[in-house]
Parts: C-alpha cells; sequence; structure tokens
C-alpha cells in the first residue's frame, strides 16, 4: 500500500505540472454557446504589412519607420508609428518586463500609413490621410499609470459614401516561442452573460461584448468601448498567431460625416486591486482555472500575511506553515494509517510467500486480515487526494503572482525564477537540492520490513523518487519550490514526532 501511496503522490504531482497548460488549452463557457468558425480575414501582422507593398507585380523598396518609445509614469510604451500601435510596454517598475502586445489599438486596415502629429506629456496622437478619408488616432493616459484612453476619428473626404469596416485590435497571442509564458497565455471575451475563455488556437467571435482581454503569465491587456455595437473576436492568422479585438459594424459614412469611437483599456499587471480601481468588473480577467475559488482565497490571505511582515518569502513560508497547520489533522491520520500498514507488512509477505499459487485466496486472506487489524489500506490515500486541490490552487497562484517578481528573499533575488545560488563565482539552485535530501529522509522513515525483493524495491524508490522531484522543480520558480520544500520539513518533522511516539510506548 505503501507504493499505492507513493505513485498516487508521484502522479499528482505531474498533473499539477500539467495542470495549468491544460486549463489554458480549455474552453471555458457561462450559460451560453458561442459560434466558433474558421474564417480567413485579412488581417496581417505588422512585419506583414510592411513587406507586402507590390506595384505592378514588382515590389517597392521597403522602408521600416523605427519605433517611437513614450515614457510614462513607471512605464515605457513602445509605438509603431506606421500601423499607430502599440508593439510593447515595458514595466520598469518589474525589472523592465516587456508585456509584448505587438498589435495594440491596431486598426486593421492594411492600407493606411499613419504619421506622428502630436507628442504631449500625457497624450500622442497620430494621423492617417488618404483622398477619400482622414483618420485620427489620439491616446490619452490617465494618473492611473495603466488606463490607456483611445479617441478615434474618421472622416469622409469624399463626395460619395464611404463605406468601412475596419477592426480594432487588441494585441496579439504568440505560440512560437514554445517558453512557459506561451502555456499562460489566454484570451477573454466577455457578454453580460458569459465569459469566454480561451487558448487563441482556433477563431472564435461573441456578439455584442461588454469587454474582451488577452493575458500572459504575469500581465494583461483589457478593452471596452462606448460604442454598445462592436462585437468581440480572436482570429487566428496563422499556426503561431492570434489576434484578439473589436469588429466595428460596417461604418456608412456620408460626404464630410465623422465617425467617433472611444475605447478604454488597462494594460498592466495583473493586480486585482488595481484592474478593479480602473473598472471592477474587469478583475474577472484573472483566474486561476478550476480551483480559482481556492487560489483566489490563498492569495487574499498572501497578500494580507504581506502587509504585516512586508517580505513575499516570509509570507510563503507562513502560508506555508499554516496550510500544514489545516491539514495537519488529515496529515496525521495519513501517518497513522501508513504506520499500520507497515506494521502488517511481515503478515502480508508471509501471506504472499502462503498463496502466491492462489491470487483469489490471497486477496480474500489479505481483505480478512486488514478487517482483524482494523485498518482501512486506502486511508492513507484518502486524505493526501482531499489536499490535491489545495495543492493545485496554490501551484497556480504561486506561478501567475505578479507579486513575486522581483520579490527577494534571503539570497533569492527574484521569488519568481530559480533561486540561483552562488558558491564560487558558480551558479545552482540549492532549494531543490535542499528539497531532495528531505524527501530520501522521508522516504526512508516511511519504509518497511519486507522481504528482500521488497526491500530493494523500496530502496530504489527512496532513491527515485526524490531525484524525479528534484528535477522536475529544478528550474521552477524559487516560490513555489520554497513552499514545496517547507511542506516536505513539515511532514518529516511530523513523521520523526510520529516515530519517536511510537517509540516511547513501546
Amino acid at each position: 500500500m505503501g507504493k499505492r501511496i507513493l505513485l498516487a503522490v508521484v502522479l499528482s504531482f505531474m498533473v499539477s505540472m500539467l495542470w495549468s497548460s491544460f486549463v489554458s488549452r480549455t474552453y471555458h463557457i457561462e450559460n451560453k454557446t458561442v459560434t466558433i468558425q474558421n474564417t480567413t480575414k485579412n488581417y496581417l501582422t505588422q512585419e506583414a504589412i510592411v513587406a507586402n507593398y507590390h506595384v505592378s507585380g514588382e515590389e517597392i523598396p521597403k522602408t521600416i519607420t523605427p519605433p517611437l518609445n513614450f515614457p510614462f509614469g513607471n512605464t515605457e510604451i513602445v509605438f509603431d508609428v506606421k500601423t499607430a500601435s502599440i508593439r510593447e510596454i515595458i514595466f520598469n517598475n518589474y525589472k523592465k518586463y516587456p508585456f509584448q502586445i505587438k498589435n495594440g489599438f491596431w486598426l486593421a486596415d492594411n492600407e493606411l500609413n499613419f504619421t506622428a502629429e502630436h507628442i504631449g506629456q500625457n497624450e500622442i496622437s497620430f494621423k492617417h490621410q488618404d483622398a477619400e478619408k482622414i483618420i485620427n488616432k489620439r491616446f490619452i493616459f490617465t494618473n492611473s499609470l495603466y488606463n490607456i484612453r483611445l479617441e478615434l476619428s474618421i472622416e469622409n473626404l469624399s463626395n460619395r459614401r464611404l463605406d468601412f469596416n475596419p477592426a480594432l485590435v487588441l494585441g496579439a497571442l504568440n505560440f512560437g516561442s514554445n517558453s512557459i509564458q506561451e502555456r499562460f497565455q489566454e484570451a477573454i471575451l466577455a457578454t453580460k452573460d458569459k465569459i469566454l475563455r480561451v487558448n487563441g488556437k482556433k477563431s472564435v467571435d461573441a456578439i455584442e461584448v461588454s469587454f474582451l482581454g488577452l493575458r500572459d503569465r504575469y500581465f494583461c491587456a483589457v478593452m471596452t468601448t462606448e460604442n454598445r455595437d462592436f462585437s468581440g473576436f480572436v482570429d487566428k492568422i496563422n499556426t503561431k498567431e492570434s489576434l484578439v479585438g473589436l469588429k466595428f459594424p460596417v461604418l456608412q459614412l456620408l460626404p464630410g460625416q465623422l465617425f467617433v469611437g472611444k475605447f478604454n483599456a488597462y494594460f498592466g499587471p495583473q493586480d486585482l486591486n488595481l484592474i478593479s480601481s480602473v473598472k471592477p468588473e474587469w478583475a474577472s480577467i484573472i483566474h486561476f482555472g478550476v480551483f480559482d475559488i481556492i487560489s483566489q482565497i490563498l492569495l487574499k490571505l498572501l497578500e494580507a500575511i504581506f502587509k504585516l511582515v512586508h517580505n513575499w518569502g516570509w509570507a510563503i513560508v507562513i502560508i506555508s506553515f499554516l496550510i500544514y497547520l489545516v491539514l495537519f489533522p488529515l496529515t496525521l491520520k495519513q501517518m497513522h494509517s501508513m504506520k499500520k500498514m507497515q506494521s502488517l507488512q511481515p503478515q502480508l509477505e508471509e501471506l504472499k510467500r502462503k498463496h502466491k499459487d492462489n491470487p483469489k485466496r490471497l486477496n480474500q486472506e489479505i481483505m480478512e486480515l486488514y478487517k482483524s487489524s482494523k485498518v482501512n489500506p486506502f486511508g492513507g490515500c484518502l486524505p493526501l487526494l482531499l489536499q490535491l486541490p489545495i495543492f493545485f490552487a496554490l501551484y497556480q497562484t504561486l506561478m501567475r503572482s505578479i507579486a513575486l517578481k522581483g520579490a527577494e528573499f534571503l539570497w533569492i533575488r527574484d521569488l519568481s525564477e530559480p533561486d540561483k545560488f552562488s558558491v564560487a563565482g558558480k551558479e545552482f539552485n540549492l532549494l531543490p537540492i535542499l528539497m531532495i535530501i528531505i524527501m530520501f529522509f522521508q522516504q526512508k522513515l516511511s519504509q518497511a520490513a519486507s522481504s528482500p525483493e521488497t526491500a530493494e524495491q523500496q530502496k530504489m524508490m527512496m532513491i527515485i523518487f526524490p531525484l524525479l522531484f528534484g528535477f522536475l522543480f529544478y528550474n521552477m520558480p524559487s516560490g513555489l519550490v520554497l513552499y514545496w520544500l517547507l511542506n516536505s520539513a513539515f511532514m518529516l518533522i511530523s513523521q520523526l514526532s510520529i516515530l519517536k511516539s511510537v517509540k516511547t510506548n513501546e
């Protein structure tokens, strides 16, 4: 039974490692069904726009306008002038993290060619003009730092009706990097009665969206419009990229007529308080998967502890201990069940030898032994299974928490990265190694008296099991490894305490 428990632990951990990837690739639909289409739209990336002008079959020289950097507060916003769109936002207060939007506020029309018109302290504007129309895009930055307002105007200069049907892109999801960021990417389309969360691998349309968004591991972009007749889309333009944005209704502008669209957006960290201060309903963009409720509770608790100790590392230490205390009754029950199972190992080995040629009789005898000894063979597994939702939830919380970005603790320079302990100029990750050592002693204490064959299997598990976890955790964020290390240490202390108690009673 001990091996079954170990197997359950290994499988549960493997599931947890894949959980966020699974969740990010699953559609989450509330109340209504939305239409999923694989339509091909005439959207091109900025690089393709620059590279695809031809005249009479002959390629004209390509001129690439250099990006325009606009510093504001603790951010640096990088614009693509030609398309009047945001390439990326660099967050200086988060170790210059580059949130690569690539197509932010791009008006998806390949023929448009903007120039910068005005650059002020809190705003910047761009203008496109041709024989038919003038398009102005005015970006206004507010004191909330992460809130951006776009005023878009389109004026018909011609003497005939102008039919104009573009789309306003919020940003792009990129799937070509194969990095850890990719599995955290998600697009969000929200209407009055549903929220659709998609991974961007398929084209999706939603009518009358109240807001839409996209996010990576730490940062997000959310947008809404004061014009209520817009719909939202996620458009897969190739195997590596999808666009997220708003579809305009068909604009039919008479000569001299002016259309004005107003859009509000948040481009910033996935911080519940910051997002809520801009628009409370946008806070729903922060989602931790199936165990979201538990994750939200743990996040609130972590933030409350941080306010007391003013260090995220110590906050993780304290919350690890609190979780251990809450789960201690289950842990204690699990350990006592394992000890009882260990005490029955000699008798179980004897039954296996005695009835090795009669599996049916062997199972009957084993169940009789359990019954007479008042041992539940699943007693060690059930408490463990009850702990899994908390582990999954905390795993998501620590993996996605923007608060850990750049947070220091002891020798750790960034709790969102591996700990990178330095000795004589050489760096290695110390926390996973300490975790391997603690788990090794845990396995050693869990070994039961058994036959030479079973003892050899237990010895192999005692080595392989900690090494497997150490390998999986070696390049994980140090905040997550710190939690698992502390959890293992508390479990080891409990095991030693129970073992000491048993020996005293003997």
